[in-house]
């Protein structure tokens, strides 16, 4: 398998998908629903994309199917549950570094000013 570095940059779904699954296993629409919630509606996931997305992940070892399931009566036994593979944990810390290191960034911060009030 590649180096976690070389998965770098992640798309910004991938990256909300992996932050979902850090707290725990998810089925696809629970997923979907926090992220619409995390990102306030500006990132909504239709079915067919977010399954891409997480297949995607599944086959860069980032993420892999849960052998959990719910209990039958407490939940749809059809749902698939993910979680988060410490391979997906190593490359989503990464990212964040990535992006903190470009927010910190010179022309960020000037861009960054442009947000506040005179």
């Amino acid at each position: 398998m590649p180096d976690a570095r070389s998965l770098l940059p992640l798309k910004p779904v991938e990256y909300l998908v992996l932050l979902a699954l850090v707290e725990g296993e998810q089925h696809g629409y629970a997923l979907a629903k926090e992220i619409d919630e995390r990102t306030e509606g500006v990132v909504r996931l239709e079915p067919g994309n977010l399954y891409r997305v997480i297949r995607r992940l599944v086959d860069d070892g980032l993420v892999a199917p849960a052998a959990r399931r719910a209990a039958p009566d407490a939940d749809d036994e059809r749902r698939r549950y993910y979680a988060i593979t410490a391979r997906g944990q190593r490359v989503a810390a990464l990212e964040g570094e990535r992006l903190r290191a470009l927010l910190a960034s010179r022309p960020a911060r000037i861009l960054a000013r442009t947000l506040r009030p005179a």
